[in-house]
């Protein structure tokens, strides 16, 4: 895995690019049609597998690794990012991200670009960076993964989605659902620096992302920019206390050191009495077996940013420094 800043010769390079064609995008194919106008002129070759439902995503992801793709491109929300990146992270394959979602932390915090078309453009012009994942039993993540009510809130997210389709209020709305209807707190034992301590949370909330903890106001930025993980418990135990929290974080508003209380750090180990339980990676749902080893991987996945993307900016997004 290279560790310093370098260009890719796109010329040279054999691109996949990996779609959630079932996401329900009435403009999907028209969309693709336009991305391959723009990217087949400029490189080797150009594959676009077809692409049914999520869960063939990091499928997809891993047959362009093993037929020696140079540059793999994910179109569509965090979710397929953190999709494609689980099959990229520990190799040379590059990463190129078009924002197709909803709230497009990833995207946003690499500064590639608000639209797929200035995100192309990062593309053509942009430079390759290695940048720090998260992961949990080995499972990459992005932006966070989540232990507790927050799978059941996703559940509830889809069946709104299905009905009302996808918005941020409709976002919103499906963790007021999810919380009324909130169940006893979960029993977790956690083991940092060798030292153990039992807690009781209906939420654990692992973040890699710095851009989102600032957006949602939470503490921790600090940390993760340092190549840390950033835990949260959350201190209520009622859905009262939930919902109080939950109107706080929506507004940037957190309480802090009152909603949630913080652990910083690089490797940690979670134990529970459920041998698995369901857990979100970046707003995706899947049910892993315990115990749970929480990690930091240094400069793991190479990922195109902006050519001209100030100093600050890669703090950011903690990408790690030539």
């Amino acid at each position: 895995m290279l560790s310093t800043d370098r260009l890719l010769d796109l010329a040279q390079c054999d691109v996949v690019l990996v779609s959630n064609d079932g996401a329900g995008r009435k403009d999907a194919a028209a969309q693709l049609s336009l991305l391959r106008e723009r990217l087949a002129p400029a490189v080797k070759s150009l594959t676009i597998p077809t692409i049914r439902k999520g869960s063939d995503i990091p499928l997809a992801a891993k047959q362009a690794v093993a037929d020696g793709a140079g540059l793999v491109v994910a179109l569509g929300g965090d979710g397929t990012q953190s999709g494609v990146a689980n099959a990229l992270a520990g190799t040379d394959v590059v990463m190129g991200v078009l924002p197709g979602g909803t709230f497009n932390y990833f995207a946003r915090e690499l500064g590639v670009g608000d639209t797929v078309d200035a995100a192309v453009d990062t593309l053509l012009q942009g430079r390759v960076k290695p940048l720090d994942v998260g992961s949990v039993n080995q499972r990459v993540f992005l932006n966070n993964a989540s232990f507790g009510v927050y799978p059941e809130i996703l559940e509830q997210r889809e069946a709104i989605y299905r009905r009302w389709g996808r918005s941020r209020i409709a976002a919103y709305w499906s963790v007021l659902l999810a919380l009324r209807d909130l169940r006893d707190p979960m029993h977790l034992t956690l083991t940092l620096d060798g030292v153990s301590r039992t807690y009781h949370t209906p939420l654990a909330f692992a973040a890699r992302s710095a851009y989102q903890l600032e957006r949602l106001g939470l503490d921790g930025v600090a940390a993760v920019r340092d190549g840390q993980m950033a835990l949260f418990l959350a201190k209520g135990k009622t859905s009262r206390d939930l919902l109080g929290a939950a109107f706080r974080l929506a507004l940037g508003r957190v309480a802090r050191g009152q909603d949630f209380e913080l652990l910083t750090a690089d490797d940690i180990l979670i134990e529970t009495p459920q041998q698995r339980r369901l857990i979100a990676f970046d707003g995706e749902k899947q049910r892993v077996a315990g115990p749970y080893r929480l990690r930091v991987h240094k400069a793991a996945l190479s990922v195109i940013v902006p050519a001209t993307q100030p100093a600050d900016a890669d703090a950011a997004a903690g990408v790690t420094a030539a």
